[in-house]
């Protein structure tokens, strides 16, 4: 799926019986990492895996809320924690489904500031729209010091384990895009 073959769709049904719509990275074979605040509530994940159009994937799985591991500190209130895996039947790569390149562990304490990172989804292409795009998304955005960021969210929302983008231009992720690679 061109330059983001590790992109995975999720539609989540939830324990209401409502439908939502997410991202997330495939990681490994069996392994999807996606955000708490998706799948915290999820009865079941539909996992589209190698394709630019929303629902005609590549392979597609549907799993149960057995398969999912939210991080055990997640906090709803303050999102803090976001963060969860979804365990998938191991999958093939092939040119269109690839894991993430996740960096180096000597990178693993940069902050990043100032260069430039790419979001990819089919969430919502604005504000005004109603539901999420049928293709697949992305921008690039420049990475920002957590102090400039903090400026705009309620204190002690966003700590040292945050990563800011900016959203110049009107540029950004919209509803939908949860969950996704940057």
């Amino acid at each position: 799926i061109g330059n983001f073959p590790w992109q995975v769709g999720l539609s989540i049904l939830s324990r209401e019986y409502t439908y939502s719509w997410c991202g997330g990275a495939l990681i490994a074979p069996e392994w999807i990492l996606t955000a708490a605040h998706c799948v915290d509530e999820a009865e079941s994940v539909t996992v589209y895996l190698g394709s630019t159009r929303r629902t005609e994937a590549e392979i597609t799985y549907t799993v149960t809320k057995d398969d999912i591991t939210v991080h055990s500190g997640y906090n709803s209130e303050n999102l803090k924690n976001d963060i969860a895996l979804i365990k998938i039947p191991s999958v093939t790569y092939t040119s269109n489904i690839q894991p993430v390149k996740l960096p180096d562990i000597s990178s693993s304490y940069s902050t990043y500031v100032g260069e430039r990172a790419f979001a990819s989804g089919m969430g919502r292409t604005s504000d005004s729209t109603t539901s999420v795009a049928n293709h697949l998304q992305w921008a690039v955005l420049e990475v920002i010091d957590n102090s400039k960021c903090s400026l705009y969210y309620r204190k002690g929302l966003i700590t040292e384990s945050n990563l800011c983008t900016s959203t110049y231009g009107g540029i950004s992720i919209c509803n939908g895009d949860s969950g996704g690679p940057l």
